[in-house]
């Protein structure tokens, strides 16, 4: 397990290699890959209901996986939420993962849990803000994320026309990399991003070279490897409110 924490009764946690590929839509046996997701699920104690994942398509739709059965064919989104504290999991090999805990006025009432998988395209058309805004729209105060293992912006290369469009999207996203060519810094921008909404960036992976998926072996990396494997990153309600 690259990291696993807790925050307010929720679990946070970000794979790596250990647990082995979580994706059951790039070419291993999804009967393996299901087994895998289970063994992860009670190394982390997130429930019986099991972890939520959606198809992702690189767009900024938010499924709402609140009061729902696990459906045989994960949903289109690349973000989701929840409100009874049903574990969310997202599946990235250089992309964002981010996670999501809000608190909300009811001490009682489950903590407002959310995922987000952000890549350049997301990044750039809003998945956050979407996520963020679904959060809020469900009551969600104090919102805090945490963001994953991805490639850093010393390693992301880029065409300079792509560095130039996405500078103009996003102001502060361009980069250069270690060897002096234009690159994109997703992580950054997407701090920089969320703290503009109000939400509270966790230290834990600040320091981006350490958490750079192309620089460790221990993380997958489609750009070092074009590697089928995907790395995941959980949220779930750790005190078993809505889980059982």
């Amino acid at each position: 397990m690259w990291f696993r924490s807790e925050h307010h009764g929720v679990g946070i946690a970000f794979t790596d290699a250990t647990e082995g590929n979580l994706a059951t839509h790039t070419g291993d046996d999804p009967a393996v890959v299901r087994q895998r997701r289970r063994t992860v699920e009670c190394e982390l104690g997130t429930g019986a209901r099991g972890v939520r994942f959606v198809h992702q398509v690189h767009g900024t739709t938010v499924h709402d996986a609140t009061g729902t059965d696990a459906p045989e064919q994960a949903p289109e989104a690349d973000a989701a939420v929840s409100t009874d504290g049903t574990p969310l999991g997202i599946l990235t090999a250089d992309c964002l993962p981010v996670v999501f805990v809000g608190r909300t006025d009811d001490d009682a009432a489950a903590p407002v849990l959310a995922v987000a998988h952000a890549g350049r395209k997301g990044l750039l058309d809003g998945v956050l803000q979407h996520t963020v805004g679904a959060l809020e729209d469900r009551g969600a105060t104090g919102i805090t994320a945490w963001i994953g293992p991805a490639v850093c912006g010393d390693c992301y290369e880029v065409p300079a026309e792509m560095a130039e469009a996405a500078e103009a999207a996003l102001p502060g996203i361009a980069t250069t990399t270690a060897w002096g060519t234009p690159g994109l810094d997703l992580p950054s921008a997407a701090d920089a991003l969320l703290r503009e909404r109000g939400v509270s960036v966790a230290t834990a992976g600040t320091d981006r070279k350490a958490w750079c998926t192309l620089e460790h072996r221990a993380l997958y990396s489609y750009r070092r490897d074009t590697t089928p494997q995907r790395l995941a990153g959980l949220v779930w309600a750790r005190n078993g409110r809505g889980t059982a």
